[in-house]
């Protein structure tokens, strides 16, 4: 029995791996044997280098990250296989890193979506100026959630439709906000201002404390929840949203980062695949050269 063979066994008998994975695992090194009999080599005098090479021809492949990353990691356990059975000395693919899992996209809200979760705020609700101060916010700015939970009042003008956050690495920016946002600030504060110091917190939960992390995340999930609506909403999802709408209304890139805060523009660049997703479907119902003749 050959150590391929020998391996698959123990992967089935010994890990108890399903049979697709198994499968999975004799496709990826049987190509790779196939691909040492085509360049001379030998299990035994494969180096790293020779990894490097064969990691680049993955590449070239245009396989999928995650495809890439498999097959490496199926080699690198029959490498430690073979060093147990004491076949060779060393594991060529231990210091080869694994590709970066390519990241989905991020998830939004379409306009008409947002317009119905504001719709659907319980306006008897005892909170109610809260929470839709809060989301308006979100919304108008694509504040992070950590950034919103700083606020103070002193950090907001009113008169100017402005205000200060302290995004990652403590660097603070200014972040314009509309007439929606403000009132709805406005309202809340009017109600609430016996317990909102100028430089405490600005934003308070149902006992009069402030609003922590996990207190937020429970007035999205029960907003979502009183809206009886199947989104899966979270506050980074509504800045996702906040971009993709921004650059869907031609908004220009380097604008949307410095309102977002991103240090790299290709952070922010990721929108604008699900801004061209949002266009083509825009395209594709309304332009008439697709519509039936």
């Amino acid at each position: 029995m050959d150590h391929l063979e020998k391996f698959l066994q123990q992967l089935t008998y010994q890990r108890n791996l399903s049979a697709h994975t198994v499968d999975n695992y004799r496709r990826d090194i049987s190509e790779f044997l196939l691909f040492l009999g085509e360049e001379g080599l030998s299990i035994e005098t494969f180096k790293y280098m020779d990894a490097r090479n064969y990691l680049n021809m993955l590449y070239r492949k245009q396989l999928k990250k995650s495809t890439v990353s498999r097959k490496i990691s199926a080699l690198r356990s029959f490498y430690n296989h073979l060093i147990d059975k004491g076949a060779i000395s060393s594991n060529p693919f231990t210091s080869l890193p694994n590709p970066k899992k390519e990241k989905p996209l991020p998830g939004f809200l379409y306009e008409n979506e947002v317009r119905g979760l504001f719709d659907s705020l319980d306006r008897n609700a005892k909170m109610h100026e809260r929470d839709l101060a809060i989301l308006e916010l979100f919304y108008a700015t694509g504040m992070r959630a950590s950034e919103l939970l700083g606020l103070t009042l002193s950090r907001i003008d009113f008169d100017h439709g402005l205000l200060k956050v302290v995004g990652k690495g403590n660097k603070e920016r200014i972040l314009p906000f509309g007439t929606h946002a403000s009132d709805a600030l406005k309202c809340y504060i009017d109600k609430h201002q016996d317990r909102i110091e100028a430089d405490g917190p600005l934003w308070i939960n149902h006992r009069g404390g402030p609003l922590t992390d996990r207190g937020l995340r429970y007035v999205i999930d029960m907003l979502v929840k009183k809206s009886a609506s199947d989104l899966h909403l979270h506050p980074h999802k509504i800045r996702h949203t906040f971009a993709t709408h921004m650059l869907n209304n031609g908004a220009d890139l380097r604008a949307v980062q410095e309102l977002l805060g991103h240090e790299s523009l290709s952070t922010t660049q990721k929108y604008t695949h699900v801004s061209k997703e949002q266009l083509r479907k825009t395209y594709l119902e309304h332009h008439p050269a697709n519509q039936k003749r």
